[in-house]
């Protein structure tokens, strides 16, 4: 398939995991992709890996925390036709054991980051008569997940601009959707349970799988599946959606 073919993308949080896989299978659909992230090697190694493969990645490191650093990294692009924002950290912790210092923290990364690519690029999208959002959110938004109180709250926050950006722009040509994945098997799973779980890794591996009614996580590559779908042309009657890729989370549980 050869869906963006003449696109500008733009991916946050590209450098691993969700965001990496978003970007690969983007740029394997012939898009040029952006991608956005404050760990230089591993956006490196990303932009490398989709140019290699034939297809066409430009490095934008910036820290989506940082507004005037992100507008300087998007600077070059001469259009965004499409922008995924998957850039997120996570953190554990009930509202009783939840620090102030914890809270800023994911509001700064999962709230004011994805506000900040949407700040810059909406006006772009809205001067060059239109474009596609993506935003990653979570299950966590639209359920209790023990635990994730800092992180429901801030992919609840997600979900809520997703809504407002498609109602506020759909006139102008703007499609914005969302995607609330269950557990999604990443680089960053795996470290988790390594630091918190040394030497039961495999046995919490299997707890974490098991929550999906399926019995298993999602893979990284699937979500990218269901992304590219979403941000093309064969998803244009598509706008304010929020779609569950949960392995049967939300219906089964």
């Amino acid at each position: 398939m050869n869906r963006f073919s003449g696109k500008h993308i733009v991916v946050t949080g590209g450098a691993s995991g969700i965001g990496a896989a978003i970007a690969r299978r983007l740029a394997r659909e012939g898009g040029s992709v952006w991608i956005v992230d404050r760990d230089t090697a591993g956006l490196a190694s990303v932009v490398v890996e989709v140019n290699r493969a034939g297809g066409h990645a430009e490095a934008a490191p910036a820290d989506v925390t940082d507004l005037e650093a992100l507008r300087l990294a998007l600077a070059k692009l001469p259009r965004v036709d499409v922008l995924v924002t998957c850039a997120g950290i996570a953190h554990v912790g009930t509202v009783e054991t939840t620090s102030p210092e914890d809270l800023d923290r994911l509001y700064a990364v999962n709230v004011k980051g994805v506000f900040h690519a949407l700040h810059l690029a909406v006006p772009r999208m809205r001067d060059q008569g239109g474009g596609v959002i993506l935003n990653l959110a979570s299950v966590a938004a639209r359920l209790g997940v023990a635990e994730r109180f800092a992180y429901s709250m801030t992919k609840g926050a997600v979900l809520a601009m997703t809504l407002s950006v498609a109602k506020d722009f759909v006139a102008a040509g703007i499609r914005c959707n969302c995607l609330c994945p269950a557990r999604i098997h990443t680089p960053f799973v795996d470290g988790y349970l390594a630091r918190n779980y040394p030497g039961r890794e495999a046995e919490m591996l299997q707890q974490l799988s098991a929550y999906q009614p399926v019995g298993r996580m999602g893979t990284p590559e699937e979500v990218a599946a269901l992304a590219a779908f979403l941000c093309s042309d064969e998803a244009r009657f598509i706008t304010g959606a929020a779609y569950d890729i949960d392995g049967g989370v939300m219906t089964l549980r």
